[in-house]
């Protein structure tokens, strides 16, 4: 018979032509170089100037070329790393990670199905599920903690992910005195500053203010990042029809031109420096004013921007697996489902909000175990499907003949386990459920989040837990 070569095509999606990629990048250049963006950031300024920008006021105008040349100097992959020193995230080309969420105001909780106000420990709680679902290859710090002074929330929420999970942390802070102590703690868990840049555990995450204003405290964290080393990502987050124009190519030629300009004071700072580009592009629902987590358009603005890094060769932040809806029901699997398989399928590298509910101010450990069992399906389908002797099972299907049935063969307990089987979806016949104890979905998911929430992380070492004590003596 004849022998096949072993073939494997990974499903992907093309949002845009190359031309209109094309069309989208001189439209990105035209604005900065055009229009410019607020800047007062003094430091800034002067390396800005020094390069070539024109400044007016607080305008400062960037050069083309002056883009180009960040694109070009920026490190095309970007490792992280876990807290053992495993490089476990690597993002470069259509590579996609999943992650959760940032800066939730309230929790809700799987146990009771109450919504409160989120505190530290839920990051705990939060953090735990993370590191327990394997379809999450990184975490974020979730919540903002309503328990503790608000100059040190930042710092206790990145301290108990640290504690809490093995997983890179993503985060986000109050100011660069917040970076520079968080860095702290990372240096510590690594053990040197070499360890660290071998493996980074952090990425910084920080925003723009669209439309195209940078204001100084993310500024400073922008420059910190650079020279440190830091790997970060400066994410805007343009609003169709509201912080950006109501055209969908126009909100993202504003976001990337935003994100843009953040790369290139990082690589004058410090050329090569790791950097992730992105935009949280949406739209603002105008019947609710509402800022949209779950809008089929925000995922079809993530594939442009998503296709726009791969054109540049910049690793990128996106945005799927969080819902409008305000509990893990019909909608939020919906809307998760949907911009998770887009995501995958268009490369989208860095993957937040992942298990976010109502439009970003809700955490809930029951939505990210239900969104972890969609990224299941989602990575089942993206791995395709291998073409080779093995699997095409000619010599197989002529054995066995008409009639028969694959129960028995060898090559049926050799493969059988290729399928994804969920803990949380239902497959059995009505008869086998109602013996099973007729359990709804509700009652499943919950059971599943109970289990992830008894999952129990290796555990820092004493010393480092000691020394971390210390330090938060001196956080302000």
């Amino acid at each position: 018979m004849a022998t096949y070569p072993d073939i494997r095509i990974r499903p992907s999606l093309r949002v845009v032509s190359e031309e209109q990629l094309d069309q989208l990048h001189y439209a990105t250049l035209e604005v900065l170089e055009r229009t410019g963006v607020q800047l007062t950031h003094p430091k800034a300024r002067e390396i800005l100037q020094g390069a070539g920008a024109r400044i007016s006021g607080d305008r400062v105008r960037i050069p083309s070329w002056m883009v180009e040349n960040a694109i070009r100097t920026a490190s095309p992959r970007l490792i992280l790393g876990k807290r053992d020193g495993e490089r476990s995230v690597h993002l470069e080309g259509n590579k996609v990670y999943f992650g959760p969420s940032v800066d939730c105001l309230d929790y809700l909780d799987p146990l009771t199905s109450q919504r409160r106000t989120f505190v530290s420990d839920d990051c705990r709680i939060t953090a735990t599920v993370a590191d327990a679902l394997p379809n999450y290859a990184w975490v974020m710090t979730i919540g903002l903690s309503a328990d503790v002074p608000a100059d040190t929330a930042d710092r206790v929420v990145a301290r108990q992910v640290f504690t809490y999970t093995e997983k890179p942390l993503v985060f986000c802070c109050k100011n660069v005195q917040s970076v520079s102590d968080i860095y702290e703690m990372a240096l510590l868990i690594a053990g040197s500053e070499e360890r660290f840049r071998q493996a980074p555990t952090i990425l910084q995450y920080s925003e723009p203010v669209s439309p195209l204003v940078h204001y100084d405290p993310a500024m400073d964290k922008v420059i910190f990042c650079a020279e440190k080393g830091i790997p970060q990502t400066y994410f805007p987050a343009p609003m169709v029809g509201s912080t950006a124009p109501a055209t969908f190519a126009g909100t993202v030629v504003q976001g990337s031109a935003e994100s843009l300009s953040g790369l290139v004071v990082a690589q004058l700072v410090a050329p090569g420096a790791p950097f992730v580009y992105g935009a949280f592009a949406t739209i603002m629902d105008m019947s609710t004013t509402i800022f949209s987590y779950g809008a089929a358009e925000m995922s079809l603005m993530v594939g442009v921007l998503a296709q726009l890094a791969q054109r540049y060769r910049l690793p990128f932040f996106g945005t799927a697996g969080c819902s409008d809806a305000k509990y893990p029901d019909a909608q939020a699997a919906a809307e998760a489902a949907f911009s998770c398989l887009s995501s995958a399928l268009t490369g989208a590298n860095l993957v937040h909000d992942s298990g976010w509910l109502d439009h970003g101010s809700v955490a809930s450990p029951g939505f990210m175990v239900l969104v972890n069992d969609i990224l299941s399906m989602v990575n089942q389908y993206v791995m395709g499907m291998p073409i080779n002797d093995e699997s095409l099972a000619v010599e197989l299907i002529d054995k066995i003949g008409p009639g028969g049935h694959f129960l028995n063969e060898e090559h049926t307990l050799k493969h059988f386990r290729d399928v994804w089987y969920s803990r949380i979806f239902d497959r059995t016949i009505l008869a086998q459920w109602q013996e099973r104890g007729s359990k709804q979905f509700e009652e499943r998911l919950r059971e599943a989040t109970v289990k992830a929430m008894a999952h129990k992380p290796a555990p820092l070492p004493m010393e480092v837990v000691k020394e971390i004590d210390r330090m938060a003596k001196h956080w302000r």
